[in-house]
């Protein structure tokens, strides 16, 4: 145990010394690894653990959902969604704020990066918020909040990770986040509804909604499309979540070869970034398989599940608990990172709590209930203050806009995300509804 925490605290340090913490959780829990068994044992579970995620079939739907996303992020499919959206609720106050997140909101879930579509979608929807006489800190936070949707809304990269990290059924998972990711989407356009209400001087009354063009309109199918596409393929027995990957890679081409909308270049870029992207997802996944193997052999899960036990805490308790370690976690790691590194260590805790609910009887019930909680705690680590990662790529893009200014205008719809947590975590059945 005190081995254990040891390794936390260092690990901690050489993240926060700006070590990539594939490479710090490789070198932690490599070194614990030979502390405890010797240098070859520990070399030879570090052989095993990069030559094993290397050569395994089912991390093969990494790269190509990335891929899928970059291929139709190439293809101008951005423009089209907020162009239909504004369509919808341009009239309203607060219209474009409104559009913004729809059309983030679905980006984000054939994109696969949060990161990315906040960078992507403040170049499409800023001018024409701006233009309209919106405030700084109302388009901003809709950018920066609309675009941590899609690491919950299927096909989820993230949710991908979890199930193969846990042996969890990733179909189950994808069905799971349906009904919180839409409450995510009603919860940020009542949140923009009430901020408008509250000071009307952050949007103009009316704007004149965008033309929708053909493109646009093919654009919008496309997506819905290829999101039913792959949901009921996976759900009909036509091809399993792994398969599902690759037709949606090749539909995704399909549809860009048909838009029109992808030149060689961007192809181009579409592989790069893709292989870019899939090379630091392994290198992380590999160090969170060391680290995982250090901890699980030096007894971490056992002996927190021994102390909740003689503490006597209620499972609720601990629940609560692990939510605000990731929510202070959050606030300084990047969320693919944090769960790698976090999960080794609470999912068999949480897998030993009884929470006294029919639903959730079911171990399978409980770990896709507790990924769920995960996913929309991540979501809220990437707009929460100081460290919130769309914040900063937004400071990025948008250098004439202060941290202040975003931060403020992320706060409705943090407030938002709180409630829906809260909704998740005391009520299991919105996110089993449809796999139980």
């Amino acid at each position: 145990m005190t081995l254990s925490l040891i390794a936390l605290a260092l690990l901690l340090i050489l993240v926060f010394a700006r070590v990539p913490i594939a490479f710090a959780m490789a070198l932690v829990g490599g070194v614990g690894f030979a502390i405890m068994r010797g240098w070859g044992p520990a070399g030879a579970m570090v052989g095993n653990a990069v030559f094993e995620t290397g050569l395994n079939y089912s991390l093969s739907v990494v790269p190509l959902f990335i891929f899928m996303g970059n291929v139709l992020a190439g293809s101008g499919i951005a423009q089209g969604l907020f162009a239909a959206a504004d369509r919808v609720f341009g009239r309203m106050r607060g219209g474009l704020a409104m559009a913004t997140v729809l059309s983030c909101g679905g980006f984000s879930a054939v994109c696969g990066s949060s990161l990315a579509t906040a960078a992507i979608m403040s170049k499409v929807t800023m001018p024409s918020m701006r233009r309209f006489g919106y405030s700084d800190s109302l388009a901003t936070g809709s950018i920066a909040a609309g675009g941590t949707l899609g690491i919950l809304i299927p096909p989820s990269v993230v949710l991908i990770i979890f199930g193969l990290l846990t042996e969890a059924d990733i179909g189950k998972l994808f069905l799971a986040g349906i009904i919180p990711g839409i409450l995510g989407i009603i919860g940020y356009l009542l949140a923009v509804i009430v901020a408008v209400r509250l000071k009307p001087d952050l949007a103009p009354k009316v704007a004149e909604p965008h033309p929708l063009s053909r493109r646009d309109a093919v654009s919008v199918f496309a997506v819905l499309g290829l999101f039913v596409f792959i949901m009921s393929g996976i759900y009909g027995g036509f091809f399993t979540p792994i398969e599902a990957a690759g037709m949606g890679a090749a539909a995704a081409l399909l549809i860009a070869l048909v838009t029109g909308g992808l030149s060689r270049q961007a192809l181009w870029i579409a592989f790069l970034d893709s292989a870019t992207a899939s090379a630091m997802i392994f290198a992380i996944i590999i160090g969170a398989e060391i680290f995982g193997n250090f901890i699980t052999f030096a007894g971490l899960p056992d002996t927190l599940s021994d102390i909740v036990g003689t503490l006597g805490l209620s499972p609720w308790v601990v629940l609560l608990v692990i939510v605000a370690i990731y929510l202070i976690l959050g606030c300084f790691l990047e969320s693919l990172s944090m769960i790698l590194l976090t999960i080794p260590v609470f999912y068999p805790l949480v897998a030993d709590l009884d929470f006294g609910l029919q639903i959730l009887q079911d171990p399978d019930m409980v770990l896709i209930w507790f990924a769920i909680i995960v996913v929309v705690v991540t979501e809220i680590s990437l707009i929460t203050p100081p460290i919130g990662m769309n914040v900063f790529v937004l400071r990025s893009v948008l250098p004439d806009v202060s941290l202040a200014t975003i931060f403020r205008g992320v706060f409705v719809f943090w407030v938002a995300d709180i409630v829906r947590l809260a909704l998740i975590i005391g009520l299991p059945i919105l996110s089993l509804y449809l796999v139980a």
